[in-house]
């Protein structure tokens, strides 16, 4: 059984985590450098079997997808063309940068290592997947 791999896809940079494996544990694995994002992905599912990847989905409070979809949609495009049975799901991430956030206060990180927007990010993806996990063992 391979790992779940979830990503939140930023503009500069993207959060990423993934379980275990035997899909159990969500646990953020690192921040990448959008632009290098994909090569990042080729050299992890080298070393890590993927089974599928969930891509946090960004909309607007009102539900409406986000502008930011304009850069996320032709990422997701390539992943499907160079791995076309890996399957990709879509997950919701409204709020997850304020929950990350949240829960770095709670988990009582100071005040600077709140304000690294890679810890952020990573915490994001490592919610997204969380969430994923949940919603499919309901």
């Amino acid at each position: 059984m391979g790992r779940i791999l979830a990503i939140d896809y930023g503009r500069k940079k993207s959060g990423v985590a993934v379980t275990d494996p035997l899909q159990i544990i969500a646990n953020g694995l690192t921040t990448v450098s959008s632009h290098e994002l994909f090569d990042f992905l080729v050299k992890y599912m080298q070393e890590e079997p993927v089974d599928k990847i969930v891509m946090g989905y960004p909309t607007q409070t009102s539900g409406e997808e986000s502008e930011s979809m304009k850069y996320i949609e032709p990422f997701v495009n390539r992943l499907k063309k160079n791995y076309p049975d890996l399957p990709i799901e879509w997950v919701d991430e409204r709020f997850t940068s304020k929950i990350a956030f949240q829960a770095m206060i709670d988990g009582g990180l100071k005040k600077k290592a709140r304000q690294n927007k890679a810890m952020i990010d990573k915490v994001s993806a490592t919610i997204i997947l969380q969430t994923y996990l949940e919603q499919t063992r309901l």
